[in-house]
């Protein structure tokens, strides 16, 4: 009996450490700044800093991205609500990649299984993600931009300023208006 007792009390201790490990490696990014204020529309978008991996381009920054929109798209794989904003955002790369669009998906974790890129890999092949992604563990991205939800979509004119934002599901059609105007597109088909 006692012996039992012993094994059931180093399985806990077992299991004890292992969340504080995964805790220590996973979970002690920085959260998002509260209270801090979003980015406004016409100011200097800020740049991608402070990021891990880019996974499906070589790292990316603003400066060499002029003269395209370019669309930041705020995200994380396990949020319902981005996985139904994505069709859109896939849409919008697919159709406008080659008259001048780049879409950027910024992932910040909600989790900390979120923060693993093996998992966000896996994501992407499962979303059957194309663009660009970089990985913002520690929220540094998004604190720059003031962000606090998700999904949020920030749209950023040829010179480098924020020119349209949209926190999250919904308004898919003035959100591709506002893309196809900064293209220059406005009254032509397609």
């Amino acid at each position: 009996m006692f012996d039992r007792l012993k094994i059931a009390a180093a399985v806990v201790a077992l299991a004890g450490l292992a969340a504080t490990a995964a805790y220590a490696a996973y979970g002690s990014a920085q959260p998002p700044a509260a209270g801090q204020l979003p980015v406004r529309t016409g100011a200097s978008a800020p740049d991608f800093t402070g990021t891990g991996a880019w996974l499906n381009s070589a790292p990316l920054d603003l400066k060499q991205l002029r003269g395209k929109v370019v669309l930041v798209e705020f995200w994380t794989f396990d949020c319902i609500n981005c996985a139904h904003t994505l069709p859109y955002v896939k849409d919008w790369y697919a159709r406008y990649r080659d008259k001048g669009l780049v879409v950027v998906g910024v992932h910040t974790p909600e989790y900390p299984f979120e923060r693993d890129t093996g998992n966000l890999k896996k994501a992407i092949a499962r979303f059957g993600i194309q663009y660009p992604v970089v990985q913002d563990n520690q929220y540094a991205t998004w604190n720059a931009y003031g962000n606090q939800y998700w999904p949020a979509l920030y749209l950023i004119d040829k010179t480098g300023k924020v020119a349209y934002t949209r926190v999250g599901e919904g308004n898919y059609q003035e959100t591709e208006q506002r893309i196809r105007d900064l293209l220059g597109m406005t009254g032509q088909q397609g």
